[in-house]
């Protein structure tokens, strides 16, 4: 079964990766994945970013940046 988009209610394929972490909670090398299709993947990332969590987005599957 393929990987499914993080965003609420949604069931589309994952297709990136947006890697982040909580600097009160986590070490600054931890990250935290979230999933998202195309179509989520601005809000998803805007929700991070607007809280400073974003470290980086990838595509699903491609961990080596």
């Amino acid at each position: 079964m393929p990987d499914r988009c993080s965003a609420k209610s949604c069931t589309a394929d994952a297709v990136w990766a947006l890697l982040w972490n909580n600097p009160k909670l986590h070490t600054p090398d931890r990250r935290k994945t979230w999933l998202a299709c195309d179509e989520h993947r601005q809000s998803l990332s805007d929700f991070l970013g607007a809280r400073g969590f974003l470290k980086d987005v990838v595509e699903h599957g491609d961990r080596s940046s």
